[in-house]
């Protein structure tokens, strides 16, 4: 009995100065928080040479505004949680995370919201449409991007321009060849090539109060346009010359009307 009695006592002991040591362990070998300040801030932005709406030293004033630049400031005052929040808030932010590490560093990663299409209206409407046809500000951003004037408010712009931009640029030769899209009072639709001094009517585009059948219906509609269109670029305007029409209307199915230059007659072919 006094045996059993001696091994109890020794197993506590052990279990006693295991749980010191293992508690001491955390205890010494863990840094102290509160004195811990951040040393680095590492600001990363996924897409930069992409879409270049925002940069590190944009992001970096940001957060110097907001009182939220976390260098020289304790590690355990550092708030990621609003730091990213506050960043979402950017129009041109698509995602943000931001996390401290162990060697006293902050981290911060952007990702971009994707332009699609610029929308220029005779309304004096200036902004960019996104990959989800949401509208983005105007800003210092520059690209090859296809712009749309005219007639556009914002409603149609987001329902039917951005398929047509989305339809085009889906093409890799209409996506080189058409720079600008232009929408006429009755919502005709004029395109304007790089190549080539014409302008090219494509007509009205088709229209449903279904917003699931929409894309599908422009896009299927500006493909068989286009397939026409190219056609005749290959086997009519190479033969006749890329300057000999000022004016080229693919409307109607079975028949292409094109305006000569200078007064010229105007031509039909089938």
């Amino acid at each position: 009995m006094r045996m059993n009695r001696g091994k109890i006592i020794l197993g506590t002991i052990d279990f006693m100065l295991a749980a010191y040591l293992a508690i001491a362990f955390v205890v010494f070998d863990k840094p102290d928080q509160e004195k811990q300040i951040c040393t680095q801030v590492n600001i990363n932005i996924a897409d930069e040479a992409t879409n270049g709406f925002i940069t590190a030293k944009e992001i970096k004033d940001r957060l110097k505004d907001s009182g939220l630049y976390p260098l020289g400031k304790p590690l355990y005052t550092v708030d990621t949680r609003t730091i990213e929040e506050m960043l979402k808030r950017s129009p041109f932010v698509q995602s943000a995370q931001c996390y401290k590490t162990q060697d006293g560093h902050v981290c911060v990663t952007l990702t971009q919201r994707m332009p699609t299409l610029r929308i220029k209206s005779v309304n004096g409407d200036d902004y960019y449409l996104d990959d989800n046809n949401s509208i983005m500000p105007n800003s210092h951003y520059t690209s090859d991007l296809i712009i749309a004037t005219g007639h556009i408010n914002k409603w149609f712009a987001r329902n039917y321009v951005a398929y047509v931009g989305e339809a085009l640029m889906a093409n890799d030769f209409w996506k080189n060849q058409i720079e600008q899209i232009n929408i006429l009072p009755d919502k005709g639709i004029e395109l304007v090539p790089r190549v080539g001094d014409q302008i090219i009517y494509i007509g009205q585009l088709p229209e449903t109060n279904r917003p699931d059948k929409r894309r599908q219906l422009v896009t299927d509609y500006i493909d068989r346009k286009m397939d026409r269109l190219e056609k005749f670029y290959k086997y009519g305007l190479s033969q006749a010359g890329w300057n000999k029409y000022s004016y080229i209307n693919v409307e109607f199915d079975n028949q292409i009307i094109c305006k000569k230059r200078q007064y010229e007659k105007t031509e039909e072919l089938n």
